[in-house]
């Protein structure tokens, strides 16, 4: 992002904040039509990304737009101003059917340009390939043999599609749609809660309780990012915002910079997982699935501690093993320094209980917001200046400018699948190769979405990886009775971890950066200590209990057997039980989480009495182990 300067500076920040401001009034008195409020919303944000974001890093102005950006700005929000000012024609207009005159032709071609240079500059290159590549199939898919052959598209036919038809996918889709009313007032929510002092409430809470233990460095990151998690949903922002404290502190303690940076990244991904606020992609979950988000909230919600605790659990062993000191005591606040912001939790429970209470999320979220600001008045530490006020709302406006342009750009990459076929195509190559076996079909989605992570962001990859999958998995697993939210809490899982899987690893590069390490060797580390998301995700699929289904005993026992086949895996890669470890008891132990986790052959009972007698076992060795080697030494002193 350019470092503006002079008035030009102001200008971008008060407009921000203005368009944030317009989201958050509509978010608590209601929306206009949609296809107006998806035409505002990116109206106000296309324009704004081509002044901010240069169009090379090496050779556009650092400080200030070139002539070519004013022109591509203005140039973007031509579209966009005319679908406002011609609204009521737009939602009249049949599909397909009305005229597709010249000037909705030039428009759209304009519309389609603007929107991939935006996704170019300000988000990822490889969004914007793919969102091309998807065009050019509905162009010369019919040239395509086999399963993938697409019927010819018109010109005119792919323009419309892309553009305008709000009611299926395209610029103006609901995907534009859930953007610009939930997912608004709720990045209005996170922004608030950082600009209130929210941030170091959390940052002092995971110093203070994890700070003294061994390694606590590490465990301040997974502690803090966790509670991040809950504001932004970013895994990037989240290693931005929390990683330049943790990781030169578990470098100073004695942490190697790439394990530092997977550590950091590792929390910081899991941020998306942890309700209450999960990220967009859990926004589109509910929107696309029609199940509400306070369902969505309590079906990730032991998934997401059961993530944090194998990192928790997995830092442990490193640092045991390592023997690295705890963070210095003059360091860890004292707990009246931490309660001293402890009312700002206040809204946080305003929000848990109007969603709970089935309010909609825009207008818990517009409630929760306000109520920051209150409760924030209520101590001199955390009162909000007006300037403070109006720095939440651009804050808030620069996040959401990005977003605008990534998922209307995955709009136009679901309106092209479902146009040509290609989700059924696709969906049958996945089903061929995996043979009619649930578990094959599992491992190749998964491997699917992680692939689509590369290049990019996680709620485009859940949207498309989600269009292609879940009808396969619903339909062979009908034996297991998986329903709609089992499937897509499947994807949604490793649409999340694939910010931290190499190749390409946005989170862990991140970090990488921060701690001057390897990207690559920071990205295999990461993967390392998110290791539980893999299982997790799966478990969704064959251990309903993780969602908080059926008994108490089921899902006691559900999240008692992950435990277990969590503390197997992170004891095995990491070495450490009680006691260091050699190569064939790691091994030993690395096949019993496997087992423990992924063989349902075996009645839970016995799944769950396998983890914790195969830890039993080892602790109590190493434990007589340990008891005899003090003996010796003992005897020889």
């Amino acid at each position: 992002m350019r470092q503006l300067a002079g008035p030009l500076k102001w200008v971008c920040w008060g407009w921000a904040a203005a368009a944030a401001a317009v989201h958050l009034y509509f978010g608590g008195t209601g929306f206009p039509e949609p296809i107006q409020m998806r035409g505002f919303h990116l109206l106000v944000f296309t324009p704004l990304l081509f002044l901010l974001y240069p169009a090379s890093k090496t050779r556009s102005p650092k400080h200030r737009p070139s002539v070519l950006d004013w022109v591509w700005a203005v140039a973007s929000g031509l579209p966009h101003a005319w679908v406002m000012w011609n609204w009521m024609a737009v939602a009249d207009r049949m599909e397909y059917v009305d005229p597709f005159t010249p000037t909705m032709m030039a428009l759209g071609i304009i519309a389609i340009v603007t929107l991939l240079e935006a996704i170019r500059r300000a988000v990822e290159p490889g969004l914007a390939i793919m969102v091309a590549v998807s065009l050019a199939y509905m162009q010369f898919g019919w040239l395509v043999p086999g399963m993938l052959n697409a019927r010819p598209f018109s010109p005119q036919e792919i323009v419309e599609a892309s553009w305008l038809v709000p009611t299926a996918g395209g610029v103006y889709g609901p995907l534009t749609g859930i953007v610009a009313t939930i997912i608004a007032v709720f990045i209005l929510f996170g922004s608030f809660m950082q600009g209130s002092g929210t941030g170091r409430l959390f940052s002092n809470f995971g110093t203070a309780v994890a700070g003294r233990y061994s390694g606590g460095p590490a465990k301040v990151a997974v502690v803090t990012s966790g509670l991040f998690g809950t504001m932004s949903g970013s895994s990037v922002s989240n290693v931005i915002t929390t990683g330049s404290m943790t990781i030169p502190l578990m470098m100073r303690v004695g942490y190697r910079p790439a394990v530092a940076g997977g550590i950091e990244s590792a929390a910081s991904v899991g941020g998306a997982l942890m309700p209450p606020v999960m990220g967009a992609a859990a926004f589109v979950m509910a929107e696309i699935t029609n199940i509400p988000y306070g369902n969505i909230l309590v079906a990730a919600a032991a998934g997401a501690v059961l993530y944090y605790f194998a990192i928790l659990a997995a830092v442990h062993f490193e640092a045991k093993k390592l023997g690295l000191e705890p963070v210095p005591a003059k360091e860890i606040p004292a707990w009246r320094e931490v309660l001293a912001d402890a009312h700002l939790v206040i809204p946080i429970g305003v929000l848990v209980w109007l969603m709970t209470e089935r309010w909609s999320g825009n207008f818990a979220a517009f409630c929760a917001t306000l109520s920051m600001v209150a409760v924030a008045f209520l101590r001199r530490r955390t009162r909000m200046t007006p300037m403070q006020v109006l720095d939440s709302l651009a804050s808030a406006g620069l996040t959401m400018a990005p977003l605008a342009v990534t998922i209307a750009g995955a709009g136009i990459v679901v309106s092209a699948l479902t146009a040509t076929g290609m989700v059924v195509a696709f969906g049958g190559i996945i089903k061929e190769l995996a043979g009619g076996d649930l578990a094959m079909l599992l491992l190749l989605l998964a491997l699917t979405v992680l692939v689509l992570g590369m290049g990019i962001p996680t709620t485009p990859s859940y949207i498309i990886a989600a269009a292609i999958g879940v009808p396969q998995v619903l339909e062979l697993g009908s034996y297991l009775n998986v329903d709609m939210l089992q499937a897509h809490m499947f994807v949604f899982y490793f649409a999340v971890l694939a910010d931290t899987t190499p190749p390409v690893a946005a989170a862990a590069f991140a970090a990488a950066a921060i701690a001057r390490a390897s990207p690559l060797m920071t990205a295999l580390h990461s993967s390392r200590f998110a290791i539980a998301g893999f299982a997790v995700g799966f478990a969704f699929i064959y251990d309903p209990g993780i969602m908080m289904r059926g008994g108490l005993v089921q899902i006691i026992g559900s999240i008692g057997i992950m435990a277990g086949a969590l503390v197997l895996f992170t004891s095995a890669y990491a070495g450490f039980l009680l006691a260091p470890m050699g190569v064939l008891l790691r091994l030993a132990l690395g096949a019993m989480g496997l087992a423990v986790a992924f063989l349902h052959v075996i009645p839970d009972g016995g799944r769950f009495a396998l983890a914790f007698l195969s830890l039993g076992v080892v602790a109590a060795w190493q434990m007589a182990a340990a008891r005899t080697a003090r003996r010796i030494q003992g005897e020889k002193a």
